[in-house]
């Protein structure tokens, strides 16, 4: 089969494309012939070596969705043949992949195979942080930083389905507003050329918002306090600027405000059972045609060095796929 694997951590240019043996699988899991594959942020990380130190060679990617080819002897709920969608073991970027049965989700027939690649880490992630971790209320307002990324224009969908009321975006640059917008955010700011809390205090009459969805990190987590209303939740979720953020206890008791955590990764290895339910509930909404995957991208599996020098340039717009079987 063909593969992409990281032989050294670096640049776009350590992804190889290379011919490797289909791997095996164990009782209770599965074999799956990738038709997409998704880029996300956490990719160029684990190319970097920058989540923990890994064997070479390896193979990056987080999601991916195709067909069944095998099934562990254990598995009952799955079968040969069946379309799905999966977090897999060792990697996605590569024409057959292992995942384990518990991680690996039957399709509907309506959710194609970009839909599906490209909504499991942005529609699992964005569902698990308004509806579980923030308990988003009818009514309430959110903040979302990154908003034209592929987190945040779900977020952005999911946010309007789950009765938010109001949602502002934050994005890195002007030319990324439209694309905010167009997936639903009522307000975009750009925090490059606008103190973004200021002006998310001015847009809610000095109030504050309810919800703050933070991947950013740094002074951005700080700014976001500035701007986060009694009662808020601060979910923070990512660090793409690679910084540091500080918060003082001051800033949350009085104000009855919290700031909270949550890794999807983590999630997947620890309590992989709880996201079953989150799988229903986004794949009903796509189902539905009330959650659309907003797809910037596709670039064949070959040209995988590109989609990593788009995504980490910072002018991606939306999800980007790789076309594994074409």
């Amino acid at each position: 089969m063909k593969a992409i694997v990281v032989t050294e951590f670096g640049k776009p240019e350590v992804l190889k494309y290379v011919d490797l043996e289909i791997p095996t699988i164990s009782a209770k899991q599965v074999l799956i012939k990738v038709v997409k594959a998704s880029v996300n942020f956490a990719d160029v990380k684990s190319r970097y070596g920058k989540k923990g130190e890994g064997q070479f060679p390896f193979i990056p990617g987080l999601d991916c969705a195709g067909t069944i080819e095998a099934v562990g002897s254990e598995v009952k709920h799955l079968k040969i043949g069946q379309r799905v969608a999966a977090f897999p073991i060792g990697g996605s970027y590569a024409e057959y992949v292992v995942a384990n049965a518990n991680l690996t989700y039957a399709l509907p027939e309506a959710v194609n195979f970009d839909n599906a690649a490209a909504c499991l880490t942005v529609s699992f992630l964005s569902y698990k942080l308004l509806a579980d971790l923030a308990r988003i209320e009818q009514g309430e307002t959110v903040l979302i930083h990154s908003a034209a990324g592929g987190v945040g224009t779900t977020a952005i969908q999911m946010a309007k389905i789950l009765g938010a009321s109001k949602i502002i975006g934050t994005v890195g640059s002007e030319l990324k507003k439209s694309f905010a917008l167009d997936a639903g955010a009522d307000h975009v700011i750009c925090y490059e050329s606008e103190n973004f809390a200021e002006k998310v205090n001015q847009i809610t009459d000095g109030k504050g918002v309810n919800i703050i969805l933070d991947s950013v990190a740094g002074k951005i987590s700080e700014q976001s306090m500035n701007c986060l209303a009694h009662y808020g939740r601060l979910v923070h979720f990512g660090n793409s600027s690679g910084e540091k953020g500080n918060f003082k206890t001051s800033e949350l008791h009085s104000s009855c405000r919290s700031i909270l955590g949550f890794s999807l990764g983590t999630t997947r290895k620890e309590r992989p059972e709880i996201l079953n339910e989150t799988a229903k509930h986004v794949f009903r909404l796509l189902e539905e045609r009330l959650l659309t995957i907003k797809i910037g991208h596709q670039f064949p599996i070959e040209e995988v060095a590109n989609a990593h020098r788009l995504i980490e340039s910072r002018r991606s717009t939306g999800k980007i796929l790789l076309d594994v079987i074409r």
